[in-house]
């Protein structure tokens, strides 16, 4: 078995090329779902009823499915129903010739605000209930009290886990190729099937992936130590006062005296 290099240097440049939609299908996904997935982790926080029973069994179902099943009944489904809608109000679009990444967008986000509120919601539990008690009761709103007293604490335990959910969407975005998108995965596969490399195409967008995700947790780690700046406090210089001789020379005959008071 052998590598061929040439094929390599080959398939990095294209691969490359490719690394802009795979950022855009991880960070459009990741901002659209971080308000909704708060409003649902607080909805569940503060027992909401209706909503909290509703994003509940919405969070189960996302994450009882397989994402790539999501893609399929999303890719498969979803443009036929579109297709339904449009024929019956009479509209000449063609619902089939829209690119196929906005449908990527579309399961990502659904698929990433059903995690990020399981993370977020952990993270607001770290914070003592107390503290937005409190805030409530010196006459702070609700709204004031999140993100002046438990945002900033509860961002800080969210962190690490939401670390981990940016990178699981970085990696779980090589399966747009299933919906035609022209990822980093899409590019190595094609280019591969010509010449039947599929071994270098692999080993190319392995190293892309450990590459990308490595400096994605290099950010949230450098994220984590500058939230984290609030819990090292502040550094009080004490000033140092020069107490007259005689004080010394008292507190030396009080120690000499109780030594020989207890000896």
């Amino acid at each position: 078995m052998t590598i061929d290099l040439a094929y390599v240097q080959e398939i990095l440049f294209l691969v490359l090329k490719g690394i802009p939609t795979t950022l855009r299908l991880t960070f459009i996904p990741l901002l659209i779902a971080l308000p909704f997935a708060f409003l649902i982790a607080v909805a569940r926080q503060r027992n909401i009823k209706i909503l909290a029973r509703v994003s509940q069994i919405y969070v189960s179902f996302i994450r009882g499915t397989p994402l790539i099943v999501q893609i399929l009944v999303m890719y498969s489904l979803f443009p036929s129903l579109l297709n339904v809608l449009v024929r019956s109000q009479g509209l000449d679009y063609d619902v089939f010739g829209i690119n196929p990444i906005y449908y990527a967008y579309i399961v990502f986000t659904l698929n990433t605000i059903a995690i990020l509120s399981e993370v977020f919601r952990s993270a607001l539990e770290t914070v003592d209930k107390r503290q937005l008690e409190a805030a409530l009761s010196i006459g702070l709103l609700p709204v004031q009290a999140y993100s002046r007293i438990v945002i900033p604490q509860a961002l800080v335990a969210a962190t690490p886990n939401l670390c981990n959910s940016t990178v699981n969407l970085l990696k779980s975005t090589s399966l747009a190729f299933l919906m035609s998108v022209q990822d980093i995965t899409a590019i190595a596969k094609t280019e591969a099937a010509f010449g039947y490399n599929y071994l270098e195409s692999y080993l190319v967008i392995f190293i892309v992936y450990i590459v990308l995700c490595s400096l994605v947790q290099v950010f949230f780690q450098l994220l984590e130590q500058r939230l984290s700046l609030y819990k090292r406090g502040r550094t009080v210089t004490k000033k140092t006062v020069m107490e007259p001789e005689y004080y010394e020379d008292v507190r030396k005959e009080r120690y000499h005296a109780g030594i020989e008071e207890y000896s």
